[in-house]
């Protein structure tokens, strides 16, 4: 995806003075190694650590080789003063791992005692203020530390992405929809930029696409990527009129930042002025990397782009809308196996998630709209939306949040979507999380989550949570597994 940092991590060994320094450029060799037999991309870097010149030395190598993400390899002791300054003077993401120790048979010479020097890092990481990356299990061998550095690129990727981001809003906040209210100061300390306009502003590059020549290849593959689906062929060119426009936009107003995503008002207004819904083109969008959260939910685009930098995926915001009713439970048992009913919700919105993501999709009118609007009408101002079951498979929701004193918290909880027929409209699918009736009650509802949730279409919490952790958000909550009591949770039923 265009929309997403391209990772380039480094490895550096470091080393204490008094231990060898050939153990470190060893062992980094062999987790180099390592990495390249499961495929995991690192660039090896020459120099190995012990004083301050050398922080110099691997800086200007680090620039040499474009790296962006730097995992700092304890293979002995490692200096605590030199890396730490190295981690704080490289200024990107940083994951810190170390070495264990090889083998019983050569624990004098070859013992490194890097279990204990990461400790010592450990408290000059707090000395100086860093915000870094510990793995779960921090000490490993070759294989281990590969895997490590796997499991650091998407860490990487979305710390990386935040920092360049740009949020376009389009429209005041809705009143109704005051839960997706938040202030927006903590974007500009996590350094996201973030641009409002309004609806008008929408509706004058709307305006003066008209007539833009990529409107017409841009219209055939919107009908290409219907197929069958395209019961509304008038449709076509005036949509593909709206997402040059945004893409125009986009293009133009990047400025410092290097990539964006969108938070537009959807309703009720734009469908009288443009004359159809958006969500077709904010599901297209989506698929290219570059979400679009409807209602104006800055921190739900925000989310679903953590989801994409997380996956490389198409995310969705969908509403964690509705129960399953007990008879539907009741027929799908072979599907729904082990969950009980209150592990199970719905996901819904009005029509914008990718097609790609989809198990059918067909381009319909928003029903909720057409009451408002149409009723008794033949749909028209109301049409433009993307209907159908999503795909069953893994899942994970999402959401990062600002509090309405300006204090930052997420949740992260994975689970999977089902194969069962919704039975209902718009982009829906039946969702189940274990636990999720204690989540949603002890999470959701105790902590003031809105309605939306970003949904990444793969199993993401890890890369999730430990992104959450290393841009400083404190509050991060998961859905615990029974028996395991939430803080405001009782213990008497």
């Amino acid at each position: 995806m265009s929309n997403v940092p391209t990772i380039n991590m480094g490895i550096i060994a470091v080393s204490r003075d008094c231990f060898p320094i050939e153990l470190s450029r060893k062992r980094r060799a062999k987790v180099v190694e390592e990495c390249k037999k499961a495929k995991v991309p690192v660039v090896e870097l020459d120099t190995v650590v012990e004083n301050e010149n050398d922080v110099l030395k691997a800086l200007r190598e680090i620039q040499d080789k474009k790296i962006n993400a730097l995992t700092i390899y304890l293979g002995n002791f490692g200096p605590e003063g030199p890396l730490t300054m190295l981690a704080q003077k490289f200024g990107g993401p940083v994951m810190l791992t170390a070495a264990a120790e090889d083998t019983g048979k050569d624990l004098i010479n070859g013992r490194g005692d890097a279990y204990c020097g990461l400790l010592s890092a450990s408290y000059n990481v707090g000395l100086r203020s860093l915000k870094v990356h510990f793995p779960k299990y921090p000490v490993g061998g070759p294989v281990e530390v590969a895997g490590m550095i796997r499991d650091f690129i998407p860490v990487a990727k979305i710390a990386l992405g935040l920092r360049k981001l740009k949020i376009f809003s389009f429209g005041p906040r809705p009143f109704d929809f005051l839960t997706c209210h938040a202030p927006i100061k903590p974007l500009f300390d996590m350094g996201v930029e973030i641009v409002e306009n309004s609806e008008l502003d929408m509706f004058d590059l709307y305006q003066s696409a008209k007539g833009n020549p990529k409107i017409k290849a841009v219209a055939q593959d919107m009908a290409k990527e219907l197929g069958k689906g395209n019961t509304y062929p008038d449709l076509m060119e005036p949509m593909a009129q709206f997402e040059v426009s945004l893409l125009d936009f986009m293009e133009k107003n990047l400025g410092a930042s290097e990539y964006a995503v969108f938070a537009n008002k959807c309703w009720p207004s734009f469908e009288k002025f443009f004359g159809f819904t958006p969500c077709f083109i904010n599901s297209r969008l989506a698929t290219r990397g570059i979400p679009i959260s409807c209602e104006s939910d800055i921190y739900g685009a925000l989310s679903e782009y953590i989801a994409t930098c997380a996956t490389e995926m198409p995310p969705a915001i969908l509403d964690i809308n509705n129960t399953v009713p007990k008879d539907m439970y009741e027929e799908s048992r072979s599907q729904v196996r082990d969950y009980k009913n209150e592990d199970l919700f719905m996901g819904f919105h009005c029509g914008n998630t990718s097609t790609s993501c989809m198990v059918h999709s067909t381009m319909k009118y928003q029903l909720i709209m057409h009451r408002v609007m149409e009723a008794g009408k033949e749909p028209n101002i109301t049409r433009g939306t993307i209907e159908g079951q999503i795909r069953p498979g893994d899942m994970t929701l999402f959401r990062l949040q600002s509090t309405a004193n300006a204090e930052l918290k997420a949740y992260v909880a994975e689970g999977e979507i089902l194969n069962i027929d919704p039975k209902s409209f718009g982009c829906i699918a039946v969702f189940a999380v274990k636990e999720m009736g204690r989540f949603y009650r002890h999470v959701l509802i105790e902590k003031r989550f809105p309605h939306h949730t970003a949904v990444a279409f793969a199993h993401a919490g890890r890369a999730m949570f430990d992104a959450m952790r290393m841009i400083g958000v404190d509050d991060i909550s998961f859905n615990l597994p029974k028996g395991m009591l939430y803080k405001s949770e009782d213990m008497f039923d």
